[in-house]
Order: structure tokens, then sequence, then C-alpha cells
């Protein structure tokens, strides 16, 4: 339990290091929670978690940062569990020190060891697949590898976020883990050379581009297309998604890119139990079964279906990379984006 003279300096370090009032975490039956992901996600989640164990969640929303706070606040920290995007944040919570070890009970049946850490400091909760988005217009193509937009006849028909997002990061950096560094710098710079323009946007606005003809063929998050099919509030990202269907590479090979969003547990957590039941509770078929519905991404639990939707547009076969290797090789993809000038776009 968090004692008040604690909490008040937590929440003091908190306040200076936001600019702005964090939220008033309290003491019993609770768990805070730090969250990267959105709160129309989240939210869902952490109220089905309260009905079903009568434990509070005290929540605080952020973008970047949360990982720095975490570390400045140190053992003052009312911080339980953090959820957040990104195999990079996952291991560098640990390599800095910010995690503890998982105890709840479904971790190491439920989550395949390449998507939890072997010390059990985090885990996944939900997959994403980064695919290829294509024109139904213009790409006959049912079947794709990611040598094959490497190939002369997708010449200016390529688009993608800049290189250096965290999304493509990731899918460079797992191509360096299956294929070796010289392989992948080849591989990166004929895809940059079959850009039809330099990268820009977000996976959205480059399936817009695929509506317009800009390009035909955009590498982006699975989870997107669903997004967009039931985005009532701007329906033009509707008529972008159905203009495009969605290949995943390599899914009669070495399987598709896969990254993740996942959770720890703080290493000064003050309510460890209620974290670890939290933790427990995300791994549940019926929390499983939420990220699927929701947000359109994969269960991180291999007996949890992906929503009817998901379903539609293929079955996933992910790459059987380690998430610990492809964290290994992030510097150097970023590094590869620099010295290929990926940004620029085609070179030739």
């Amino acid at each position: 339990m968090i004692n008040s003279a604690r909490l008040a300096a937590a929440l003091l370090t908190s306040m200076t290091l936001a600019g702005a009032a964090a939220p008033a975490f309290a003491q019993g039956g609770e768990v805070n929670v730090y969250s990267y992901r959105e709160q129309s996600l989240a939210q869902p989640l952490l109220d089905r978690f309260t009905a079903e164990t009568g434990i509070k969640t005290n929540v605080l929303y952020g973008g970047d940062g949360l990982l720095e706070r975490l570390s400045a606040e140190g053992e003052l920290s009312p911080a339980d569990v953090v959820l957040t995007v990104d195999i990079g944040n996952l291991v560098g919570a640990k390599e800095r020190g910010l995690t503890q070890k998982i105890t709840a009970p479904l971790l190491d049946e439920r989550v395949p060891s390449q998507f939890r850490d072997a010390d059990d400091d985090w885990t996944a909760l939900s997959l994403r697949a980064r695919v290829f988005y294509v024109s139904k217009d213009r790409v006959d193509a049912t079947a794709l590898t990611y040598e094959d937009i490497t190939k002369p006849e997708w010449k200016g028909r390529l688009c993608t976020r800049p290189g250096e997002h965290a999304y493509n990061i990731g899918l460079i950096a797992q191509r360096i883990a299956a294929t070796g560094l010289d392989a992948t710098r080849t591989w990166l710079a004929g895809v940059r050379d079959n850009l039809a323009y330099p990268p820009s946007g977000n996976d959205r606005e480059n399936v817009k581009n695929i509506m317009s003809g800009t390009c035909d063929l955009a590498i982006g998050n699975t989870y997107y297309m669903g997004v967009m099919l039931n985005n009532d509030a701007e329906p033009e990202q509707k008529q972008w998604a159905a203009s495009a269907r969605i290949i995943y590479p390599d899914a009669n090979g070495d399987g598709t890119q896969v990254n993740v969003a996942g959770g720890f547990i703080a290493r000064h957590a003050p309510n460890p139990d209620n974290a670890n039941a939290l933790i427990n509770f995300l791994l549940s078929d019926e929390a499983q079964s939420i990220y699927a519905d929701t947000n359109y991404e994969f269960p991180v639990v291999p007996s949890v279906a992906p929503s009817a939707l998901t379903l539609s547009w293929g079955t996933l076969n992910a790459a059987k990379t380690p998430m610990t290797e492809i964290a290994a090789h992030r510097a150097e993809a970023a590094a590869l984006v620099d010295e290929l000038k990926f940004n620029e776009g085609a070179q030739n």
C-alpha cells in the first residue's frame, strides 16, 4: 500500500514533470495505470476489470514521455501497471530498471514465448500486423512477399509513413533479424526506389492515396482498415478503405511481421497484487475479445479468435521472430533509414 506522504510526493513529482495536474491516485482496492493507449480502447477494458473484481482503476493517459516520468518518479511513483505500444518501449522499460516480474497465473500458459519477456518482466497483450494495402482496381495479385515489392513492376507505386516511425522501424528491424543487415539494406533500398513519393503522412492517409491513384500499394497496420470502415465521424474514410484490400506479406512463407501492444508492472508498484490481477484479466478470453472487437487487433492468446471483420481480410501467419530479437535491431534499422536517405524517396 502507498502511504499518504509517498502519494503526495509522487503526485507533486508528476505535476512538475507534466506541467499539469496528474490524476488523484488513491489507496485501497485500486490499481494505478499509466497508459500510452488511447482512452477509447483502454477504458472499456478497465471498466470491465473493475466490474468483475471491484478493484478501481485510476488512469493517467499520455502520449510520449510516460517512461521518462516513471523513471523520474522513482520509488515515489504511484504507477502499478504501464500499458504501452511498440516492443521498443517494453524492452526499454526493462533495460532502464522500471519493471518487475509479473506473477499473473495466466501469463506463461496463455502467451507464446516469443511475445513475452524471458523473465516475465513484460508481456504482449495484443498483436499488430504490418501488411500491404493494395488497390482493388489496379492490383491483381492475391499473394505477395516482402521481396516482391522491390521488383521493377512496382516502380513508382509504393507508399508508406516516414521511415523513422516506430511502425516502420519495427518492420525493418524484423527484416534484419530474419535476413541479416546486408540483405535488409538491399531490400530497403529497393523499397525506397519504388516509392511513388517521399514517405509521409500516416497509414490512413496512404490508403486515401490508393483511392486517389497516387500509389497502388501502401504499407500499413491491419487495424486501420477496421477503424476506417467503421468511422462514422469521418465517413470519407470508409471510401478510402473500400478502395483497398489487404495482403499479408509472406503469408505462405516465413510469415508477416507483427508488433505488439503490451504492459508491465512498475518496479515500485504500490499495489502489486492488484497489478497482477489486472494483467491476468487482460489475458482472459473476455479481455482478448475486447482487443479484437474494439480495435481490430489480433489477440496474443492463440485460442481467442480475431474479430469477424479482421478474419474477412485473411489469415495471419505471424513471423516467428522473437520480439526481443526485433528490439535488438531497432538501432540498426534507424541507421539504415538515415544511411539510405529513405525519407527522400526514390534515388533513381
